[in-house]
């Protein structure tokens, strides 16, 4: 087949293609250029899910009439002049191909105003070509509108989903955006609805409370990680984990404002959820990092959805820091719901929080004298862990005093302010899951030797998993040798694993197979540990051991829910249990 050059028309088609994929891409390009243009009010419209119609109108500073033509020049851009500029951008937009592509895909009308004079001007293409142009009447700023996208491609149409799910797009783009510039008032219109508007107050709490509703913001905990030195900064909100949603898509990360979307730093957002959220669900956050721009590659992807950091592992870390210390020092005990009362209530106990009265301050583990444990093996709190001193978080869990247990599996503990049931597994889990950590952070496996050393007789992926996890599996207490080709010895184990020892092995590994990253394999491993190593439900415990239970949760960085998410405390205000009775 003979090779040949593509005609300008062939080629501004495929290169349009590339950055408009669809609805949402156009009117993510028009929203970027009208916040490069400074603008301070975006009102966005659509119909038929953008098929038919997309307005994007702003007050930013408007384009000159004699530059009208040349803004829909492929390549032609006011924020680039020379090479070194790409290493170190710091608008939206820099490639000067939005427009030109939306163009070529669409009819385009401009019509602008720059702020100092005292007409506007417009101009109008269809497909790419001129076919209009003059003066025109507006307010300062620029009015973007495209109509007919894609009627000129049919193949791209087939791709695209109903006007429903187009719609659904595009306001993911202005929620965004919203929630990145706060400062910017937002309107997007849908079909004559008008789904969103944000107030532009310059208060991130109250972009999100237009985005996501008053609860969501209301649970929302600030983040404002603001080290002067520091070359990498985090700010914004995560969201208490009572309040958590089915996908990634609340995740929303802002590199120098940019909306991106990255893996890596997702995870390290879940990451630092970890053990606070039920299976399958996933957090809410909304997270600015500040970067020096000569450390972001924006120019990795067609439409700028995605950036290349050069320090990613430091930004991962400090994400995963910021987020867990805002976690770790605002996150409330839940109260009891309406429906542990029963129907017969006479009034359900008002929504609270753990809080320390004045006149009542919060205690800690480490100021309470400490006996020894008489738990089994199987179920002993490390009355090392107890002794430690906590971390310096605002709001942990008060000193609790046990008085029972009910049905073998809640611990009845009183506290400041009421009555507190614990889950006897989940708390134990979380004790021990964070123990499992501790001693993996400091490489100090405490272990227990085995009577007789245990041959493994494991297959080859988990034989493999073995061999390259075995400094971890050494840090959480295993002493484990090869032997021979495909085996391995077992010397010593975790002090808490008293039974089985191979098949709790062969758990670890089958956790260890998935396709997660490391940090997180560990965390599987500890969970799985702490999980077969907690005490059960349905089993008695004396009030020696209730104590320490509760002494070691106390101590705990996350002591509100096990690492699966499950909660670990219930708290019966004692304002509430009065009500109940009548006594108030």
């Amino acid at each position: 087949m003979a090779i040949r050059i593509l005609s300008p028309h062939e080629a501004a088609k495929i290169a349009a293609g590339e950055v408009i994929e669809r609805p949402a891409s156009v009117v993510k390009e028009l929203i970027e250029n009208s916040l490069d243009a400074g603008a301070t009010q975006v009102a966005v419209e659509i119909r038929e899910g953008g098929l038919a119609l997309i307005r994007v109108v702003d007050d930013g500073c408007g384009i000159d009439p004699g530059e009208l033509r040349l803004a829909f020049e492929r390549h032609a851009t006011s924020k680039v002049r020379e090479e070194r500029d790409l290493w170190r951008v710091s608008t939206l937009g820099f490639r000067g191909e939005a427009l030109p592509s939306i163009a070529a895909a669409a009819d385009v009308e401009l019509l602008t105003r720059v702020r100092d004079n005292d007409a506007g001007a417009r101009i109008r293409l269809r497909n790419g070509e001129i076919v209009g142009e003059g003066a025109g009447a507006c307010p300062p700023g620029t009015t973007f509108t495209v109509r007919a996208l894609f009627a000129a491609q049919p193949a791209r149409l087939k791709f695209l989903k109903g006007p429903g799910a187009e719609a659904a797009q595009v306001a993911t783009v202005v929620q965004h955006y919203a929630l990145a510039y706060p400062d910017v008032r937002f309107t997007l219109h849908v079909d004559g609805r008008t789904p969103l508007q944000t107030p532009g107050s310059g208060s991130l709490i109250d972009a999100i409370a237009a985005v996501y509703g008053t609860d969501v913001a209301d649970a929302a905990l600030p983040i404002d990680d603001a080290d002067p030195e520091a070359s990498v900064g985090v700010s914004g909100a995560v969201i208490d984990p009572r309040v958590h949603r089915a996908s990634r898509n609340y995740i929303g990360l802002y590199v120098n404002r940019r909306w991106i979307r990255n893996r890596a730093l997702t995870f390290a957002v879940e990451e630092a959820y970890q053990g606070m959220l039920p299976a399958g669900r996933h957090p809410i956050a909304v997270l600015e990092l500040r970067v020096p721009p000569d450390e972001v590659d924006v120019n990795v992807h067609p439409t700028k959805a995605e950036v290349r950091l050069r320090g990613e592992r430091e930004v991962f870390g400090v994400v995963q820091r910021a987020v867990r210390r805002a976690l770790s020092e605002h996150a409330p005990v839940a109260a009891a719901s309406p429906a542990l009362w029963g129907s017969a209530s006479v009034n359900a106990p008002p929504p609270m929080f753990l809080k320390a009265p004045p006149s009542q301050p919060f205690l800690r583990a480490a100021d309470v004298p400490i006996t020894s444990a008489t738990f089994e093996p199987s179920v002993r709190v490390a009355t090392e862990a107890a002794v430690s001193p906590p971390p310096s978080f605002e709001e942990r869990l008060p000193i609790l005093r046990p008085v029972g247990q009910v049905g073998g599996t809640y611990v009845v503990a009183e506290g400041p302010d009421g009555m507190y049931l614990v889950d006897q597994h989940a708390a134990h889990e979380r004790v021990l899951y964070e123990r499992f950590l501790a001693r993996a952070d400091e490489a100090r496996g405490e272990t227990q030797l085995l009577l007789e050393p245990l041959t493994l007789d494991l297959s080859a992926s988990h034989e493999a998993l073995l061999r390259a996890h075995a400094d971890p599996l050494r840090a959480l207490g295993f002493d484990i040798e090869p032997f021979g080709d495909s085996g391995s010895i077992v010397r010593a184990v975790p002090p808490e694993i008293s039974d089985d020892p191979a098949r709790r092995i062969g758990e670890l590994l089958d956790r260890l197979s998935r396709d997660d990253a490391p940090d997180d394999r560990q965390h599987r491993a500890a969970a799985s540990l702490a999980c077969h190593a907690a005490v059960r439900a349905g089993m008695s415990m004396s009030v020696e051991e209730q104590r320490e239970l509760l002494r070691g949760l106390e101590t705990c960085a996350s002591p509100r829910t096990c690492p699966h998410g499950r909660p670990t405390v219930v708290h019966l205000a004692a304002e509430a249990i009065a009500r109940e009775f009548r006594r108030r």
